[in-house]
């Protein structure tokens, strides 16, 4: 905790960010202050630290600020909040011109070392949870997505952006690839944050978005090395085969330019024989006849002259299936080497983690090529995803009869499902598959879910479609972030203060849930909504209250002009003296 040099008791100081002093108390005990200012920042300080800025910046989201400059320009200016910036250690705000400049200075590594102190404060928090899923449920389960940070199409100022899809239209911006985890205690917690070019699509962001969901919780299911080992030797049997089909590929093109060549010398000899007879039957004044040799000459060179194409162009279809089969050979190699390397970390990865752990992975259709699938299965996880496969969506129309057995599960959705189908050899390993027809009016829109687990889906389909549904809790945490915490803004414009930014808001958003439930062990009665996290950010962080503070107790009194009039909320553990002529409709009976 970072202290004010204050007197021991202070006299009532007014707030317009009530909720904003609680997050500070809160942050100091866990030690988030500390952990901030203890980052080397290479900046020149002048009247704030750049540390008390980063701070302020993040105390900025937390209260939901759309832009920057409302730190200093707002209906209630934030740096003008004293009592909000002692609470959380600091002597006072900075303007927000100085904050600004301060995360344009930031570097790389700079910002590499203020996302490892939030993670390092978020970590206990994380872990907590991981042990309370696997204890409660046996497993625990992830959702990752894709969002987009649109930006004007005509802007020249943010770097690296590109076109891309975001929601239902083709925006100049970034995609932040997101990866949350599924709590008992928070409901959601976000893990990972990547910012991208908006051109970067979920498929790509797969692999990526699993390891870091691993790293930061430093748990992993045990790999299905049997499954990678088969698919392994499967892989190998097409290798040898397309092998085989190159050298005979390549020996057909041998023979190819062999007769292309020896047409190219006959053609060269019957002309110069052709020449040459015709220089001694004019030296010998002789006439050409039908069988004579200089005819014959003349017919064989013509003979060549057309086979010369015919060669060229068998040459040419040669060489065109041998660069065919090259490629396949190539990529059938690769694969073989990619498997190969795979199965061996796998192997290390498995001698490494003596507790395996049970994970789902519930992803959109735009994470799912077939290798994606693929990877998942073989590293362990179970799998809940909505296919992208048209192909397959066809051929399950296709077994569709009148005896089908439909299930509603949906308002609109009815639902038919494949237990442990590969769907005519299309996926490499069986699958659950369940074919769904929305009904939308007069249409009726087909649609497939994928699964690959422990868990018998199929008999209870009902179940396997709200699983699946059950990832609208990332995509909630989406709107959250945009909504809320206002992420539809982008407040910064360099690269390293745009990736600070996102870590920041998926760290605010964790750590409203945290200090939610911190005021909820404590017993503390609030005239807020504790679960709700709209209403502490959009309400209550701005709203009117006195604080009076004693050593390390802090009383909050809600005004007469705040929504919460009346109420109070105390912090610390010793006593506070009330100054009772100064305040009206306070209950005091919990102190």
């Amino acid at each position: 905790m970072s202290p004010i040099q204050t007197s021991p008791e202070t006299p009532p100081q007014m707030t317009q960010h009530a909720m904003l002093v609680i997050w500070g108390i809160f942050a100091r005990r866990i030690g988030l202050v500390s952990a901030i200012e203890a980052v080397e920042l290479k900046q020149k300080k002048r009247d704030h630290t750049p540390q008390t800025k980063i701070l302020e910046f993040l105390v900025a989201i937390l209260g939901g600020l759309p832009h920057l400059q409302d730190i200093s320009r707002s209906a209630h200016p934030l740096d003008r909040d004293q009592i909000v910036a002692e609470a959380w250690g600091q002597n006072a705000w900075a303007d927000y011109s100085g904050v600004s400049r301060s995360l344009a200075r930031l570097t790389p590594e700079e910002v590499a070392d203020l996302v490892a102190a939030l993670e390092r404060i978020g970590q206990p928090f994380i872990d907590r949870e991981v042990a309370l899923a696997l204890e409660q449920t046996g497993e625990i389960v992830y959702d990752a997505d894709l969002t987009g940070r649109p930006v004007s199409s005509t802007s020249s100022s943010y770097p690296n952006t590109a076109f891309g899809h975001m929601g239902d239209a083709i925006e100049l911006g970034y995609q932040a690839a997101l990866v949350s985890l599924h709590s008992p205690t928070y409901g959601r917690l976000w893990l990972a944050n990547e910012l991208h070019p908006g051109d970067m699509v979920s498929m790509n962001r797969t692999q990526a978005l699993v390891m870091a969901a691993e790293k930061r919780t430093g748990q992993r299911p045990l790999r299905r090395t049997k499954l990678l080992a088969g698919r392994l030797a499967e892989a190998q049997t097409r290798w040898e085969a397309i092998a085989d089909r190159v050298e005979d590929s390549y020996q057909r093109h041998r023979d190819a330019q062999g007769q292309l060549h020896d047409a190219r010398l006959s053609l060269g000899e019957w002309e110069r024989e052709g020449r040459a007879l015709t220089a001694i039957y004019e030296q010998e004044n002789r006439s050409q006849t039908a069988h004579c040799q200089l005819t014959r000459a003349q017919r064989k060179a013509a003979t060549y002259a057309k086979r010369i194409p015919r060669c060229q162009e068998a040459l040419g279809v040669a060489e065109r299936r041998l660069a065919r089969h090259e490629a396949r050979y190539d990529a059938a190699q690769a694969e073989v080497d990619q498997l190969q390397a795979r199965y061996q970390q796998f192997q290390a990865d498995n001698a490494a983690n003596p507790n395996p752990i049970r994970a789902t992975f519930r992803l959109d259709a735009g994470f799912t090529s077939l290798e994606n699938i693929y990877w998942l299965i073989e590293m362990g996880y179970d799998v809940y995803t909505r296919g992208r496969f048209p192909k397959v969506r066809d051929v399950l129309s296709v077994l569709v009869t009148d005896e089908t057995d439909w299930l509603r599960v949906g308002n609109n959705a009815n639902m038919t499902v494949w237990r442990n189908t590969t769907v005519d050899g299309y996926f490499a390993y069986p699958l659950d598959v369940a074919l769904l027809h929305y009904h939308t009016g007069d249409t009726v829109q087909r649609a497939t879910l994928l699964h690959y687990g422990q868990t018998d889906v199929a008999a209870d389909r009902d179940g396997w479609f709200h699983t699946y549904n059950g990832r609208q809790t990332i995509e909630a945490g989406i709107k959250e972030g945009k909504n809320v915490f206002q992420m539809h803004y982008l407040k910064v414009r360099s690269p390293e203060a745009l990736l600070l930014q996102e870590h920041m808001a998926c760290f605010a958003a964790n750590f409203v849930r945290f200090a939610a439930a911190w005021l909820v062990e404590k017993a503390q009665p609030t005239p807020f909504s504790t679960q709700s996290v709209k209403q502490m950010v959009r309400v209550a962080a701005h709203t009117s209250a006195w604080v009076q503070r004693q050593g390390d107790v802090w009383l909050l009194m809600f005004t007469e002009q705040s929504c919460y009039a009346g109420c109070s909320l105390r912090f610390g553990d010793g006593v506070i003296q009330l100054p009772l002529p100064l305040f009206r409709d306070i209950h005091f009976s919990h102190f």
